[in-house]
């Protein structure tokens, strides 16, 4: 038996599994969208586990995420211009796991590694 699962039931989720802190309310948004979109890629049915998601995917802010992976920086122009430390993070994960997209807060939903 299938339960079709809208935004509102998966962020009330992470609230009940008293997750709700692990990801931003945008955050969620792009996770649900991403998954959306693999089941929609792949033909299948992704279960609704909330603590496998948090276990699996992160959200943060690109310098945070350079911080805590060691991304060199010293190669850009410009280490402080927020865009291009973007996209170096992107690149970066983008060569290593799965971006899911960013937030409008620039922060970036991502599988952990």
């Amino acid at each position: 038996m299938k339960t079709t699962v809208s935004i509102y039931d998966f962020r009330q989720a992470f609230h009940d599994a008293g997750r709700a802190n692990q990801f931003t309310y945008d955050g969620l948004q792009v996770l649900f969208d991403w998954i959306e979109q693999l089941d929609d890629d792949t033909g299948s049915e992704t279960e609704l586990d909330v603590i496998a998601l948090c276990c699996e995917f992160d959200e943060a802010a690109p310098e945070d995420i350079a911080q805590i992976y060691d991304i060199d920086l010293t190669d850009l122009d410009d280490p402080e211009d927020e865009e291009a430390v973007l996209k170096a993070v992107l690149d970066y994960l983008n060569d290593h796991t799965m971006v899911c997209g960013t937030t409008p807060a620039g922060d970036i939903v991502y599988a952990q590694f």
